[in-house]
């Protein structure tokens, strides 16, 4: 088509100019969705890191550069070293989905296999921090986020589970998003979801980033001193199922593909794996190693920006 317009322009003069007109037009906003946003380093190209799981989920950046991840289905969770590879870390998990290291170095859990939050003692034993609400079972935490003084944010969307007793069912009157503070006191934040999943929240503790999978849709609240949330704003046009931030203060979601948009909302990377990604950190001694778990799969990027604390 573009070489019939070339060729017979006496015919196609007016909508020659007007052809160029769009293509020019067209030009600019494509350019100004793929600039360099300068967050990879050069040369660089997606690794797999492993494979032969069931479902990798829950990447956990560690205070030594580590990266602690699931594979939910096969309840474990294994260890990536940049140096050393990937080792088995702990069997039997109580179905371990989302993890967090808190301020403390402790690692933290979303386990819904009796739908709790939890951590692991040194020979492995599970410790449950906080299970029910009102008196009913939770429905089953999924992701999590601690702020700097070691509160926990997490989503509890209803996933059923194949593993779950005959008759366990959805207790809860909302799909929603919990604040657990340091002093044990858990509040519902968010009761408006279809569907709670991935959660990411700024280093300074001021903002707070929330997927609704199912709804598509990513929002941003401000987070008040006690833990509530305010200024609910959206963000970003997609679900995921799992999220970071750098140090830029960019975003990186999971759906599909490895999305990444800067802090004012625009769309600026987008990453594209042999698998599609459940869950993104960034893991090394320099916290300049993305770390993408993919169903079957972990991988990693080498990057320019790098993993906040």
């Amino acid at each position: 088509m573009i070489k019939l317009l070339l060729y017979i322009p006496e015919y196609f003069e007016k909508r020659r100019k007007v052809f160029y007109f769009i293509i020019l037009i067209s030009g600019i906003s494509f350019n100004s969705h793929c600039q360099k946003s300068g967050i990879f380093s050069a040369g660089q190209k997606v690794l797999k890191a492993g494979s032969g799981y069931s479902f990798t989920e829950g990447p956990a950046l560690a205070a030594d550069g580590r990266v602690f991840f699931t594979d939910q289905p096969n309840d474990k969770i294994f260890i990536w070293d940049e140096k050393k590879g990937i080792t088995l870390f702990l069997d039997n998990t109580g179905r371990a989905n989302g993890l967090y290291f808190d301020p403390e170095g402790k690692l933290i859990a979303c386990a819904d296999l009796k739908n709790q939050l939890v951590t692991y003692g040194n020979n492995g034993e599970i410790e449950v921090i906080y299970e029910d609400y009102g008196g009913k079972h939770l429905n089953g935490p999924n992701d999590l986020w601690i702020t700097p003084s070691g509160g926990i944010y997490f989503t509890d969307p209803y996933y059923h589970r194949n593993y779950w007793n005959d008759g366990h069912k959805e207790e809860q009157d909302a799909r929603g998003v919990y604040f657990l503070n340091s002093g044990g006191e858990i509040k519902r934040v968010i009761d408006d979801f279809v569907q709670p999943n991935g959660i990411i929240g700024t280093p300074d503790g001021k903002t707070l980033y929330v997927a609704d999978i199912n709804d598509r849709k990513i929002w941003r609240y401000d987070i008040l001193p006690d833990g509530s949330l305010a200024g609910k704003t959206f963000f970003a046009p997609h679900g995921s199922d799992g999220m970071t931030i750098d140090n830029r203060g960019n975003i990186y979601l999971t759906y599909k593909k490895v999305w990444v948009y800067s802090p004012g909302g625009d769309l600026i990377e987008e990453i594209e794996l042999p698998e599609s990604p459940s869950n993104v950190c960034f893991g090394g001694e320099k916290r300049n190693i993305l770390f993408i778990t993919a169903r079957t799969s972990v991988y990693t990027l080498k990057m320019r920006v790098r993993g906040v604390k």
